[in-house]
């Protein structure tokens, strides 16, 4: 048979350590293709390029033999993705995998993760997709010992395959020993004390930086930061209808049609 056509993105740009660690393991599952950023896109969200030309090219970075053909982008993860089901693949892909990142996309993370971003449009796409994340922001963070649960949860999604309208947010705790196991979490609830720290240039302009701390507000223990905490990966299905179905009877009685 076939082997699976598989998609590989990031957010970190196309010469990030979490994305050759990913093209290397998902070699071993299947033909690889690779569109990702030429430079960091780390917190674009879900982004695109409506203003501006974006260019593409082929690049090589493994020039080990039998290296997946691999393309550079100008745009953002979600641009990347774009691209590639648009223009540059001759078929639809079974799978797209996004990351690995390097940094935490848990909890409240999500909203602003190009990593997910590029695994969301995928999913819009009708293409299976998962993002995955490392708990650790250096650029020469260790993947060793996550790269084993990432090839079983993408081994796996492709045998039982994955709910459309639904993507997996994948993160993995920092350690230098392989995690406890895989958990299937919820979001937990939690945000950031934001700041920003206000600096005056030499030419007297102001300039800001935005710093913060990030405020668990989550005590269960069935959400990824328990997990993660805990030494496990967290897996949480992640679906991008942003709908509040449960509130339309609520808002419906609202008195909107009265003069």
């Amino acid at each position: 048979m076939d082997k699976p056509l598989i998609l590989v993105t990031n957010d970190d740009g196309i010469t990030a350590p979490g994305l050759r660690a990913l093209i290397k393991t998902m070699k071993d599952i299947g033909d690889v293709i690779v569109v990702a950023p030429d430079s960091p896109q780390s917190g674009m969200g879900h982004a695109i390029t409506i203003d501006n030309t974006l260019y593409s090219k082929k690049v090589v970075i493994d020039t080990e033999q039998g290296a997946p053909a691999e393309y550079s982008c100008s745009g953002t993860p979600a641009d990347c993705v774009k691209l590639a089901l648009q223009e540059i693949l001759d078929r639809k892909p079974d799978i797209c995998v996004s990351g690995i990142n390097h940094g935490s996309n848990s909890s409240i993370n999500v909203i602003y993760s190009g990593t997910m971003s590029a695994a969301i449009e995928a999913g819009i796409e009708g293409v299976p997709a998962i993002g995955f994340s490392l708990c650790d922001y250096s650029w020469d963070a260790n993947f060793e010992p996550a790269l084993r649960a990432v090839k079983k949860i993408v081994s796996q999604a492709l045998s039982y395959g994955i709910p459309k309208g639904t993507v997996l947010n994948v993160n993995i705790p920092k350690s230098d020993i392989e995690p406890k196991g895989i958990k299937v979490c919820r979001q937990a609830r939690a945000n950031w004390k934001e700041k920003f720290d206000k600096r005056t240039s030499p030419t007297g302009k102001d300039y800001y930086w935005l710093t913060g701390e990030f405020e668990l507000l989550d005590k269960g223990e069935d959400t990824d930061e328990w997990a993660l905490a805990n030494g496990y990966v967290s897996v949480v299905p992640t679906q991008f209808d942003l709908t509040a179905h449960h509130i339309i009877p609520q808002i419906n009685n609202w008195s909107l049609n009265e003069s």
